[in-house]
């Protein structure tokens, strides 16, 4: 893995010596990819280009604010103890806090520039699949969001990962029984399902099917819902091999229940919007 990929020179003020994680450096790629896919379907669809990264703009100021603050939440004995550390650490964010106060931003700007909101987020819909997909890329190189032990042929062990794949973190931390049989073949650090690369799959999968029939006639807003729904049931899917430790209602996790209430809402929106249908009342916009 390769968390670090180089630090920045100490005679640079202020930022000398700071490491520059994968984490970071495809995040960025991945709000690049979004806002030059954006722009393009903004220009077929007849709308100012430029206005996709304002868009783009907004949604890295709520994804990080958003993503930080629910993990803040989540994690509130830890942020009493230790503030701190926990507000100002380069981890801590949690997709769904992100895509909530992002999904907030953007409508405003949307409105603010007078655009069309449904057909604005259909074209932002292939931009997030794909976008998504180039993040995830990053949790796996800086060896973060990792699934389950497992020993079979996808397994992959991090033992520089965030945190490492190590049997004491993984049963302290996420209350997982690691097989004695593992143990004994590959010591204290264990293969785990890599699920970042079974999303990063999944995910580019969503957004060839969203490009290939953007441009079929439909009603205003339905790609988007579309996306909601098989992005949301992807990680619904990902979640039953994911190392987690907030796992209730049986065997569900939060992101689940989450990922189930975005997937009902998705196909509501979906049932509602036609298959095909006229241009966007512009009471809408």
């Amino acid at each position: 893995m390769y968390p670090v990929i180089f630090e920045l020179p100490d005679w640079l003020p202020l930022v000398g010596g700071m490491p520059i994680t994968s984490f970071g450096v495809f995040m960025l790629f991945a709000f690049l990819t979004g806002g030059w896919l954006i722009r393009l379907e903004l220009a077929r669809i007849g709308e100012d280009p430029e206005r996709a990264w304002d868009l783009v703009f907004m949604g890295v100021v709520g994804g990080i604010l958003g993503a930080k603050g629910y993990y803040i939440l989540l994690n509130y004995e830890g942020v009493i103890t230790d503030p701190a550390a926990q507000i100002f650490s380069r981890g801590g964010l949690v997709w769904y806090g992100g895509f909530l106060l992002a999904t907030v931003l953007v409508i405003w700007e949307i409105r603010r520039r007078k655009l069309p909101l449904r057909r604005t987020f259909d074209a932002g819909a292939p931009a997030l699949a794909l976008g998504y997909a180039v993040g995830r890329v990053g949790c796996f190189l800086v060896g973060d969001d990792w699934g389950r032990p497992t020993d079979s042929i996808f397994g992959i062990a991090f033992p520089k990962g965030s945190p490492p794949t190590r049997v004491d973190i993984i049963e302290r931390d996420f209350g997982i029984a690691v097989d004695p049989e593992l143990i004994e073949k590959y010591g204290q650090i264990v293969p785990v399902h890599p699920t970042q690369l079974y999303e990063v799959g999944m995910s580019t999968l969503i957004f060839f099917y969203l490009w290939s029939v953007r441009q079929n006639p439909h009603s205003p807003g339905r790609l988007f819902m579309l996306w909601l729904v098989l992005a949301s049931g992807e990680r619904f899917l990902v979640e039953f091999l994911r190392a987690k430790d907030d796992r209730f209602f049986g065997i569900l996790t939060l992101a689940q229940v989450i990922s189930l209430a975005i997937v009902a809402v998705g196909l509501v929106g979906v049932a509602r919007t036609k298959v095909a249908g006229g241009p966007e009342p512009a009471s809408s916009s």
